[in-house]
């Protein structure tokens, strides 16, 4: 009996860098999947279009959304794609998840931010966990949980600053703080991570989840973990074709 194909899908984005890096942690849970079909699609700026690839694919299908937390990409694309597709189910968003805090305070270490990793809860600046930021209430409940666990992971205090869409922003973040280090909460590079970049005037900030250098084990965990999650909600018949 074959399994369901693993459709990950990503925002897309025009930096080449980034692209690769996604890229990567496909080919690496497909590695980690032999007996999985797993393909790649994008909702904005690459190609295959998510919801031109996803009526040509015959047989049940698991959307992953290579996506940090909930917004309108997952509420309203992929899962509007999939309710037209009968044995198609999407699959919750990368975060919140301890795997994601994991790999953010490796960043820090990386990054020379000992005090930022070390159990200092005392420390009198907090780490900022730069998120892209979206209009979806759902969003911001899913950057307070990440927060919240990578404040768990470090022992220290964790405060969220928007790149987008919400408050506090991130120059505002750090004039608040500017002793505090950035921790950035994106998938890979791209136009969030050179915004930030221009934001934090070379202070230092932490590389994205993806490097472009090795992907971490703990991603592609996280993504099998949500296949297989979402797997098991398919219907019986659909999941046995």
């Amino acid at each position: 009996m074959s399994r369901p194909i693993l459709l990950a899908v990503s925002h897309g984005t025009s930096d080449a860098e980034g692209a690769r890096a996604i890229a990567d942690l496909v080919d690496a849970v497909a590695a980690a999947l032999p007996d999985v079909e797993v393909r790649s699609a994008f909702v904005d700026v690459q190609q295959p279009d998510a919801a031109d690839l996803l009526p040509t694919i015959e047989g049940p299908v698991v959307i992953v959304p290579l996506l940090l937390s909930r917004g309108f990409h997952v509420h309203h694309d992929l899962h509007g794609m999939a309710a037209k597709k009968p044995d198609a189910v999407v699959s919750d968003a990368m975060g919140p998840d301890p795997r994601l805090a994991e790999v953010l305070a490796d960043r820090l270490a990386a990054a020379g931010a000992a005090s930022a990793t070390s159990a200092d809860a005392a420390r009198l600046e907090p780490v900022i966990l730069a998120v892209a930021g979206s209009r979806d209430p759902a969003s911001v409940t899913d950057a307070e949980a990440m927060a919240s666990l990578l404040s768990l992971r470090l022992g220290a205090m964790v405060e969220l600053a928007y790149l987008a869409a919400r408050q506090p922003d991130l120059p505002s973040s750090i004039a608040a703080h500017p002793d505090a280090v950035v921790s950035t909460y994106l998938l890979a590079q791209g136009f969030f991570f050179d915004l930030t970049i221009r934001q934090t005037a070379g202070r230092s900030v932490t590389a994205p989840l993806l490097d472009g250098v090795t992907v971490p084990q703990p991603l592609i965990d996280l993504v099998i973990a949500r296949y297989d999650e979402a797997a098991a909600r398919l219907p019986a018949t659909a999941a046995r074709s």
